[in-house]
């Protein structure tokens, strides 16, 4: 009964999608005629994924598709077949038709104080109900799970002979549609995911091209190119991208292709999740205004969809809150941010990971702000959370820690600041591993510390391994590695070493031009920090440039009202007419 181990996620698409073309083929072949296909997958996320695929292809043959739910205090397949029947009065026999049998796979196997289990008693009654389905002239798809389908060939025999075809699907309980708020829930972070494997993206682009070729208007494509969507979207994340720009390039493309076959579907859901990704490309791009209106999309897809206090709700809201507070539209942002914390709350409990991760979200706007005050108990709430619900030593836990951290060091509390950034350090260098790039993130934000301080001699050793384990990690022209850069230049600059700054500004302006493009806000930042010290050299005719095309920028991507665009205005006012002590860059 076991599938083999198959351990390249390349390998285990390819053998799901081949299983999920057997099943489609059976159930065209057996049409008018009583044929029991039996699917086998223990992750229900999945296997809804599948239900709602093959479905699609299947009426679009004209096969009419409907969906059982087996009773769990009477788990009987003939009783659900006839009830059925006697709802469908519409229903026909004449019509190409299969019915998709769920609730196999949540039958307990435990008696619960009665005299047999939910499963047990659903081995007893199809053990001899082949002649009672004998009225049902049609492909039947039983869904259950792999303990449900050992038991069916153990304890039904009879039942488990006349089946048509068992398909096997292989998915971790890992998998599920993907959670996009834990990508904006630690802005002070990188991400806490430990390097997963990835799928070969070339292996899902011949996949791709195959089924093009044989089955141009297939619906497995479009999950297809979802996959690959993602594969890049999560290389990118990870610092596995060898050319940064064109895997993002091809990453918008599969979600745009992904979007575009969805669009027809009558479930939305699908469509929303691609709409999020293709939401958190464009920001990264700075196309805030085309992310802000997928998200808005998405949002209003979960809400008709699925309810307005799901979780995924939750999730849509904290990405274009994330958007907003990114933009400086504190306002806007906020009312969503409460709101999905209230979801989370009252849907998935008051000491759920998701909740901390909510109460993160709310208490960086507020810091944002300069709401110190506000965003304490949020930030104490969250690590408490993670403390008790993920463990003392868990990299989320970590990241409450730092964000905690990064609190007290804004507000100077630089005493109770670095015992949490040291646990962090500590904790991500024992769970990920001593060269992970949230390993960096902790020596980044410790070096900061001490930098503020005036602990030159302990900051200096911690930014450059910070900025070798990026450029190990992820590579020498990473935004991420661009950060590094930016930060050791500033330290450098802040010591009057103007020679050994220039060329790390200048480096991370060109990694940012080059990853980001042009108009980024993050190279506008780069622009600045190459203004201001030039500016500080007294080299006023190339400072100048430098500053009003940062200025421009802002304005365009952040908005007039953003700290950024107020601060870079104010520089660019002093540098233009020869002002010494122009204060902060922040």
């Amino acid at each position: 009964m076991s599938s083999p181990v198959i351990t390249d996620s390349s390998e285990l698409a390819a053998a799901n999608q081949h299983s999920l073309r057997r099943l489609i083929l059976s159930v065209r072949a057996s049409v008018h005629k009583l044929n029991l296909l039996i699917a086998i997958c223990d992750n229900p996320f999945y296997r809804d994924e599948l239900i709602r695929t093959y479905e699609a292809e299947l009426t679009q043959n004209s096969i009419a598709c409907y969906q059982v739910t087996l009773d769990r205090q009477q788990p009987s397949l003939k009783q659900t077949l006839l009830d059925w029947q006697a709802q469908t009065p519409d229903w026909h026999p004449e019509t190409p038709t299969v019915v998709t049998v769920r609730g196999g796979d949540e039958l307990l196997g435990v008696r619960l104080q009665q005299p047999k289990s939910a499963q047990e008693r659903f081995f007893f009654s199809v053990q001899w109900t082949r002649e009672g389905l004998r009225d049902f002239q049609l492909p039947i798809v039983l869904w259950v799970t792999e303990a449900v389908a050992q038991g069916l060939a153990q304890q039904a025999p009879d039942f488990w002979s006349w089946r048509g075809g068992v398909f096997e699907f292989v998915q971790p309980m890992a998998w599920q549609p993907p959670d996009l708020q834990r990508w904006l829930t630690q802005p002070q972070t990188e991400s806490t995911e430990t390097a997963e494997t990835l799928a070969d993206p070339a292996a899902i682009e011949q996949q791709i091209a195959t089924l093009q070729a044989d089955y141009p208007n297939s619906p497995l494509l479009e999950s297809l190119y979802q996959s690959l969507g993602e594969t890049y979207f999560n290389r990118l994340q990870q610092g596995k991208a060898i050319d940064y720009p064109q895997e993002t390039a091809k990453a918008i493309a599969a979600f745009q292709a992904a979007i575009s076959r969805r669009e027809p579907l009558p479930d939305l859901t699908p469509l929303a999740n691609s709409l999020n990704y293709l939401g958190l490309l464009y920001k990264s791009q700075g196309r805030y205004a085309e992310a802000e209106s997928l998200y808005m999309r998405s949002l209003q897809i979960y809400e008709q969809q699925l309810g307005e206090d799901h979780p995924y709700v939750a999730t849509s809201l904290n990405n274009l809150a994330g958007l907003y507070e990114l933009q400086g539209r504190y306002a806007e942002a906020e009312p969503l941010y409460v709101r999905a914390l209230q979801i989370s709350e009252q849907q998935l409990g008051a000491d759920h990971p998701d909740t901390a991760a909510s109460l993160n979200n709310l208490a960086g706007l507020y810091k944002s702000q300069g709401l110190t005050t506000e965003a304490e108990p949020l930030y104490v709430r969250a690590l408490q959370i993670s403390e008790q619900e993920l463990g003392a030593d868990h990299p989320a836990t970590a990241t409450s820690l730092n964000n905690l951290a990064e609190l007290y060091r804004v507000q100077g509390r630089t005493t109770e600041a670095e015992p949490l950034y040291v646990r962090a350090l500590q904790i991500r260098e024992q769970q990920l591993g001593a060269d992970h790039p949230d390993v960096a993130q902790s020596l980044n934000n410790l070096a900061l510390l001490y930098q503020s301080q005036g602990r030159y001699a302990e900051t200096e050793p911690l930014f450059v391994r910070s900025l070798q384990i990026r450029e190990q990690q992820l590579g020498a022209d990473h935004p991420n590695t661009a950060n590094g850069l930016n930060n050791l230049a500033l330290l450098y600059e802040s010591q009057g070493r103007y020679a050994e700054a220039e060329p790390l500004y200048v480096r991370a302006l060109q990694i940012r031009e080059q990853e980001l493009g042009a108009d980024h806000p993050a190279t506008a930042i780069s622009l600045w920090s190459l203004a201001a010290l030039y500016y500080n050299m007294s080299r006023i005719a190339e400072a100048k440039p430098l500053i009003t095309r940062a200025v421009a920028i802002f304005e365009r991507t952040l908005g007039e009202q953003h700290p950024h665009t107020h601060s870079a205005r104010e520089w660019w006012r002093r540098i233009h007419n020869g002002e010494w002590g122009v204060g902060s860059r922040e």
